[in-house]
């Protein structure tokens, strides 16, 4: 079992002090991912704006996470990587980018990390779907693997799901 004592200081301080923490008022995007096994829920919110170029980015981001220290750390280092990036190179960002920056994960808690990328993939395919934009073929086929996995927990825990939704 993971304790505290495994964490980085730049998890705990992300944990007690996570950045760009809240939903933003109408979000361009949103992406929602979960795991069923440890609980963890993700809802990561983006605004696009244009930079000098005149390129679209991501201007404003936020997330409300319920999960564990790491889950909330993860989250908090996705906006950060994510803020003032093209939504290409939002799109390239790694698990591996945010365990670096948190200078670690313990073994058991990785899985955190590639949540918070396949949160942030989730509200830039949200944001292409709702805006009528192209939506990359490795994206579209992300997605699709999200929503089948999304599929396969309805079915399985679908009663209990609905009733956490209440």
């Amino acid at each position: 079992m993971t304790n505290v004592h495994s964490y980085t200081k730049k998890v705990i301080s992300h944990f007690k002090h996570p950045h760009n923490y809240g939903k933003l008022k109408r979000p361009d995007g949103t992406g929602e991912v979960g795991n069923v096994v440890c609980g963890d829920v993700m809802h990561l919110y983006i605004k696009i704006g244009k930079n000098k170029q005149g390129r679209e980015i991501i201007k404003d981001i936020g997330f409300e996470t319920y999960g564990c220290a790491a889950a909330i750390a993860t989250s908090s280092v996705i906006t950060d990587l994510a803020k003032n990036k093209t939504l290409t190179e939002a799109l390239l960002l790694q698990k591996d980018d945010v365990i670096k920056t948190l200078k670690s994960l313990p073994p058991i808690k990785v899985h955190c990390s590639l949540l918070a990328v396949d949160a942030l993939n989730e509200a830039i395919h949200d944001y292409f779907s709702k805006h009528g934009k192209p939506i990359p073929k490795a994206l579209e086929e992300f997605h699709k693997r999200i929503e089948k996995s999304k599929c396969e927990i309805e079915d399985r825990y679908g009663e209990w799901v609905g009733e956490q939704r209440k």
